[in-house]
């Protein structure tokens, strides 16, 4: 796997994880919120809030994904509404 370095490299691990998870006929993929894990002075992944859409239900899933190879360490379902 390749390292996640920024947000671009972010979004595509965070794709394949949703992707894997959810099937591929999610859409509107975006990460709401990206911060260094477990903080900025010692970073060893990304902890991002991403949000899409699945059958019209809005998804929001937490995900920590590891910096060096992209692995997703854990993954969350925080909500899920319909959107208005």
């Amino acid at each position: 796997m390749t390292p996640v370095r920024n947000q671009k490299d972010v979004e595509k691990a965070a794709s394949r994880a949703i992707e894997a998870l959810y099937g591929p006929e999610i859409k509107d993929l975006r990460i709401r919120v990206l911060l260094p894990f477990p903080n900025e002075h010692k970073q060893e992944g990304w902890d991002a809030n991403v949000t899409f859409l699945l059958k019209g239900k809005q998804y929001t899933v937490d995900l920590l994904i590891n910096q060096d190879d992209g692995q997703i360490t854990n993954a969350r379902l925080i909500d899920t509404m319909t959107p208005l």
